[in-house]
């Protein structure tokens, strides 16, 4: 069985560890070592960890050093990236192996639903869904995941204020490679989108995902997407 490291960066996370047991209780089969990554220099976030199959680590905030920094600690031949609201579909390893395994992928990801039964929420999960399957660029909610070696091979992370995760994904596109979107949907905690106002969240990640796209840098759309957030 191909081994999958999994990566969780968190910042002022106030229930990793119960995410983490529901984690291990689903998949205490598939799971072969799991990174948290706290971008918080106090480490609040992994200090009530208490695990010893549970790898905690430091680095500077934002996803895209706290992701590149578990990659590094790494030793599975897959890395997928898991947002610390996001949980898997019980075949979720099963789906990552068969795709990594068919050798037509270099990178896939799962569809996106919202828990809760908000109409609004699931009308945005649908649209969400139908632009990844056109566009095969996935967001860092729907569980990204790939090979180790090519992870670095395609450079990781780059350590940009937002929209690293785009950002990787159209260099792997890029270079003529594809990505799976898988049909089985990650369950996403709503809280963000409903604190903020859903129909305020979602007009801004469209505008700000096609102003990154059309070639506005990262740096000068961080003010306007959560700063020192996550």
């Amino acid at each position: 069985m191909i081994p999958v490291s999994v990566i969780i960066p968190v910042l002022h996370e106030p229930n990793i560890r119960h995410f983490l047991t529901q984690l291990y209780a689903r998949f205490p089969q598939d799971i072969f070592e799991v990174i948290v990554v706290d971008g918080e220099p106090e480490g609040r976030s992994i200090a009530p960890i208490d695990r010893t199959d549970v790898i905690t680590l430091l680095a500077n905030p934002g996803r895209g050093p706290q992701m590149n920094a578990g990659a590094h600690a790494s030793q599975g031949e897959i890395l997928l990236f898991l947002h610390a609201d996001t949980h898997l579909p019980g075949n979720a390893f099963q789906k990552i192996r068969e795709t990594m395994e068919s050798g037509h992928y270099a990178a896939g990801a799962f569809s996106l639903r919202f828990a809760g039964n908000r109409k609004i929420l699931s009308l945005i999960a649908r649209a969400a869904s139908l632009r990844c399957r056109l566009t095969r660029t996935p967001y860092g909610d729907q569980a990204i995941f790939m090979e180790r070696r090519d992870f670095f091979r395609f450079g990781g992370y780059r350590d940009i204020a937002v929209m690293e995760d785009i950002d990787l994904m159209r260099r792997i596109r890029k270079r003529g490679e594809r990505i799976r979107i898988l049909e089985e949907t990650v369950l996403t905690s709503p809280r963000r989108w409903e604190k903020e106002g859903v129909i305020f969240s979602l007009l801004r990640t469209w505008i700000l995902s096609t102003l990154f796209v059309c070639g506005v840098s990262s740096k000068r759309l961080e003010p306007y997407y959560r700063p020192n957030k996550q």
